[in-house]
């Protein structure tokens, strides 16, 4: 069993299919912690729909889509902030699939995409119960650092200079 990535349509099937699980764990998380509820099926359903994630298509951005043993089982994208700096975006892997190197593997397909399209620098935002998420940001390099947008569930904010990959 292996994981190849390669980069999807934003409006796929496939990416559809990743939205709904990935908003559907993050949103069921943040009502659990604050509010001891799941999320209303309504609710999801506005969420998903008002982001297009368009932005994450060439040029000005990139969705990658990771295969374990030809199955999807995650996703990560990246859009450009400007000419240099790019922002991962939704990195996520289905559950029964965690463990098995997959997010790494995003997160460095993410940053390859973004040296593509000419960053020099990965920035990007979570949540403070997450935890996951902000240990793997650091394993891989990402420093904290100060705020870089004003989105009221982000608590935590990370950056890492890209440079060339020496994988």
């Amino acid at each position: 069993m292996t994981w190849t990535i390669s980069p999807e349509p934003h409006d796929s099937p496939v990416a559809a299919a990743l939205w709904r699980e990935y908003y559907t764990e993050v949103s069921d998380r943040w009502y659990l912690l604050h509010e001891g509820r799941r999320t209303d099926p309504d609710e999801l359903e506005r969420e998903i729909a008002a982001n297009s994630w368009a932005e994450l298509t060439p040029p000005g951005g990139q969705l990658v889509v990771a295969r374990y043993d030809g199955e999807p089982g995650g996703c990560a994208g990246v859009r450009l902030l400007d000419a240099t700096t790019a922002e991962l975006k939704r990195v996520f892997v289905r559950e029964g699939l965690r463990g098995k190197g997959g997010a790494p593997l995003l997160v460095r397909a993410a940053e390859d995409a973004a040296r593509a399209l000419g960053a020099t620098r990965m920035i990007l935002d979570t949540r403070g119960d997450l935890v996951e998420a902000r240990a793997l940001y650091a394993r891989l390099g990402y420093a904290e650092t100060e705020p870089y947008n004003d989105d009221p569930y982000a608590e935590h904010w990370f950056a890492k200079p890209l440079g060339r990959d020496l994988r």
